[in-house]
């Protein structure tokens, strides 16, 4: 069985990818954007110095094999729960109670594959705009309050890779990287220390899905090798696919016409929706992978 990687945060991952690719005869591991600043997760970071666990949970959840599960996703709406989502709350529960917290998780939620965090380590994302001005918190960078291009982006300390994901990388056939907000979901993952040394060191087809759409504030204006460009730079490393929508419509990651094997164009849009068909997606990646 071939082992393969997806590495993301937010939404788009767990929507694009591994609601398809969990049906495939394939040895899974996901690992999982931990730095955020917002929402619930960031409540439960600043009150419990922790690390962020709204992104883990989503994965958990689509690899979950329980019963009525959505139950998870329930988001208290008055009281001292306000904006709490009831899924969160029981893993910070299980990461604050637990010595083996993250088997304790995965049996928990009885995942199919094993669900990982990228660290167990706090920390915060940072940006350097191209004004000069530094932004502190996923959060900030996630939902942008200037107008400025964002030039670079950093950890404010050093943490360090959780040791199950550096042997999950490094004995992988397949690391897959998004899709997912450019920076603050995916590049943050690969800030984390000893996660691009491992893929480095893997002999895995590195492949990263493009998302459909830019972010205002985060991707304004990025075509498709810009995408490309900012992964490399980060992973310190060439990617070995790219996969990316080649429907043009006004409001899509415009692309360059290629003629190599490294660039995929597909049709990847759901009805004509702004949305990965999972299932054309994860055919694709299957070949690559197979």
């Amino acid at each position: 069985m071939k082992k393969v990687v997806c590495l993301g945060g937010g939404n788009a991952m767990p929507s694009a990818v591994l609601s398809q690719i969990k049906n495939e005869k394939i040895e899974l591991c996901v690992i999982s954007a931990v730095l955020d600043s917002g929402g619930s997760s960031g409540k439960l970071r600043k009150d419990f110095d922790m690390i962020a666990v709204g992104d883990i949970r989503r994965s958990l959840l689509e690899l979950s094999l329980l019963e009525n599960k959505e139950i998870f996703n329930y988001r208290f709406e008055k009281g001292n729960l306000k904006g709490h989502n009831l899924g969160n709350l029981i893993i910070a529960s299980i990461l604050l109670k637990e010595k083996n917290s993250i088997d304790v998780l995965n049996d928990f939620f009885k995942t199919k594959f094993r669900v990982l965090p990228a660290t167990l380590d706090r920390a915060h994302l940072c940006a350097e705009l191209e004004n000069g001005e530094i932004i502190k918190g996923e959060t900030n960078i996630d939902i942008p309050k200037h107008d400025s291009k964002i030039k670079k982006v950093f950890l404010d300390k050093e943490v360090y890779i959780f040791k199950e994901a550096f042997e999950k990388l490094l004995n992988a056939d397949a690391i897959i990287i998004g899709p997912g907000d450019l920076y603050s979901s995916l590049i943050q993952i690969l800030l984390v220390s000893g996660i691009k040394e491992a893929i480095k060191k893997s002999k895995a087809k590195v492949i990263y899905i493009c998302n459909l759409q830019n972010k205002k504030g985060e991707t304004d204006d990025f075509k498709v090798h810009d995408f490309e460009k900012e992964i490399e730079k980060y992973l310190d490393k060439s990617l070995d696919y790219i996969i990316f929508n080649n429907k043009k419509r006004f409001d899509l990651v415009e692309f360059n016409e290629y003629n190599d094997l490294k660039h995929i164009g597909l049709d990847l849009l759901k009805k004509n929706e702004a949305v990965h068909d999972s299932k054309k997606l994860v055919n694709k990646l299957m070949e690559l992978i197979i």
